[in-house]
């Protein structure tokens, strides 16, 4: 951090009792720390309201591997929007079930639109879109 600059905030003493203990719980060292992640992510949340941002998502999916032709699906997709599937890890869960972690890059929309397309894939059995602004 190249400039730290010193803030009051005032809270109740029970806010405060309980702030302390999640963050012990969390295994924060300090307050100030606790407090700088606190707003990194209300900043990161609202940065993913513009669908114009910047993000990467991590797609989380289980699904039947037996499902016709899922697997070749979701390899051509991936492969069909290259420049947004950075990475991806498969992962044998059972004698059916599958997970496969998809790792995409671009703007929030995009993203979503994406996430979306793979998630509602039949054979999908569950799934979820991670995003984080970049």
């Amino acid at each position: 951090m190249a400039d730290l600059e010193r803030i009051g905030v005032s809270l109740d003493s029970a806010l405060l009792a309980d702030f302390d203990k999640l963050i012990a719980q969390q295994g924060y060292q300090s307050r100030s720390e606790a407090l700088r992640d606190l707003v990194r992510q209300r900043l990161s949340q609202e940065r993913l309201s513009d669908p114009k941002a910047k993000a990467v998502a991590a797609v989380f999916l289980v699904y039947d591997h037996h499902a016709t032709r899922l697997t070749e699906k979701l390899v051509g997709l991936q492969h069909s929007h290259l420049l947004h599937a950075i990475s991806s890890l498969h992962v044998h869960l059972d004698e059916h079930d599958c997970l496969e972690i998809i790792v995409l890059r671009g703007q929030v929309g995009e993203i979503n639109r994406v996430g979306e397309q793979i998630l509602s894939m039949k054979g999908v059995k569950l799934g979820r879109v991670n995003l984080v602004a970049t």
